[in-house]
């Protein structure tokens, strides 16, 4: 490798939360860059089917009413594949990213194995004296503008700080894309019977519960199926779902 990669995806997710295992994606960004250039942009809000958390929402400014006409993972993915092609992922802290969209693609039984290079690794070699490497105090630092905890926003921002990452810092070994490595099973969707089971608790218990039924997984159906009997307890009288 003569210089910097010049042809990659920059990418940045807003999830429901921290863990791909239990969380969503709830807004996609990307900048796809092609001999330095920023070539497209990619943006789309993703409808989690359940209700985000106070912090979720204020922490992204993302609401429950933003995502009600917004499509879910199983219809935007395959676009954002497209847009991705078979190029490196560059992001801050990337495999966090990475983990998310490799889970959905799993569930959707489709492939999605890729190289990338992490800015925050990289900000943490060689800018150890900063106080803090997040994203945004990176921003300030290198006076980028950034809009922050936007998908898109951070996507761009992130770009601008590899740029100036390599002006500073390049060197072959740190800077060489690197496979990126998650493991998940594919998840199955929520089987008649626990969608049936969940209905009728929902309805005994007079609950309105934060996640759209219809769009479970089994895991996620037999953990909020557990979690309701551990609160409440079994089911003693049959009620017809609604």
């Amino acid at each position: 490798m003569s210089g910097p990669v010049k042809d990659y995806v920059c990418l940045d997710l807003e999830t429901s939360g921290l863990y791909p295992k239990y969380d969503k994606i709830i807004e996609i960004g990307a900048v796809k860059v092609k001999n330095g250039q920023i070539t497209e942009r990619f943006r789309s809000l993703v409808n989690p089917g359940r209700k985000l958390t106070e912090i979720t929402t204020a922490i992204t400014g993302i609401h429950d009413g933003d995502l009600v006409s917004a499509p879910d993972i199983t219809e935007i993915l395959p676009s954002f594949l497209a847009f991705s092609e078979a190029l490196p992922l560059l992001g801050h802290s990337i495999l966090f990213d990475y983990s998310f969209i490799k889970k959905a693609a799993v569930n959707q039984g489709l492939s999605f194995e890729r190289e990338g290079i992490d800015t925050l690794k990289l900000a943490r070699k060689f800018l150890p004296d900063l106080e803090s490497r997040a994203l945004e105090n990176l921003c300030v630092h290198f006076h980028i503008p950034h809009r922050a905890h936007r998908a898109l926003g951070d996507a761009q921002a992130t770009q601008q700080l590899y740029v100036k990452l390599c002006e500073l810092f390049w060197n072959e070994k740190d800077f060489a894309p690197r496979q990126l490595v998650y493991k998940v099973k594919k998840e199955g969707p929520a089987s008649g019977a626990q969608k049936e089971r969940l209905y009728r608790l929902a309805a005994v218990h007079k609950l309105e519960l934060d996640a759209d039924i219809e769009k479970m997984t089994k895991n996620e159906a037999s953990r909020t199926i557990d979690k309701i009997l551990a609160q409440y307890g079994k089911l003693t009288e049959h009620v017809e779902k609604p």
